[in-house]
């Protein structure tokens, strides 16, 4: 994978990373219910999700690029509006005056709290079953990995490129919101300052897929 074209792929999840969403409210809610270390825990969960759905998604590429080269541009072409309506709609979406609430709400003032034993495999597979389950999540893989695949090279060295930056971008943004799930509830739920926050993740997955594409023009 060019240098440039693996930038773009990480400055891409990063702020795909920093956007809430389930997987957001489900760490910044272990956070605040467990402590920052279990909610990483939940966090692991969801990237070993994303590990099966970069498998899928690059085995698809793989047969699309080697087979149907046509089919495959059209499917990079996709991925690429796909991310830009992302992009608009994430810096457009209502926000959320009560985000604190929302997070809260994840587990509930009544939820019971699984035991001390249990504790961890219940947050691990809560996240993967959230994050395997999310129909985003195939719609997110699927329609923009294709978009980062060279046609040419060989596609395990590049799914395993992918599968370490995406893991690595994802847990760095969830400790983000972990570590600071209480201060960052609050602020999300001030307008203006979410209002900034969706713009720039916004502008962020903008700029970096439209670098992508130049890259793989020159």
């Amino acid at each position: 994978m060019p240098f440039d074209l693996w930038i773009s792929l990480i400055i891409l999840f990063m702020a795909g990373g920093l956007t809430p969403g389930p997987a957001v409210m489900l760490v910044m809610a272990s956070s605040l219910r467990y402590g920052f270390a279990l909610a990483l825990v939940a966090g692991l969960g969801i990237c070993a999700a994303n590990v099966v759905w970069i498998t899928l998604a690059a085995s698809g590429a793989g047969l699309l690029a080697q087979q149907f080269p046509t089919a495959f541009l059209i499917v990079k072409i996709a991925g690429i509006c796909f991310v830009l309506w992302l992009a608009w709609s994430t810096a457009t979406q209502p926000v959320s005056t009560h985000f604190e609430d929302d997070v809260t709400e994840v587990f509930g003032t009544r939820a019971r709290k699984p035991p001390k034993y249990g504790r961890l495999a219940a947050l691990f597979f809560k996240g993967f079953g959230l994050q395997i389950g999310n129909p985003n999540a195939l719609v997110w893989f699927g329609g923009l990995l294709p978009t980062f695949f060279t046609p040419g090279e060989p596609i395990i060295p590049q799914a395993c490129i992918m599968i370490a930056t995406v893991t690595v971008t994802e847990l760095l943004g969830l400790s983000v919101y972990g570590g600071a799930a209480r201060l960052l509830a609050r602020k999300i739920s001030n307008p203006v300052f979410a209002r900034i926050f969706y713009v720039s993740a916004a502008a962020l997955m903008a700029l970096s897929i439209l670098w992508a594409v130049f890259t793989q023009l020159v």
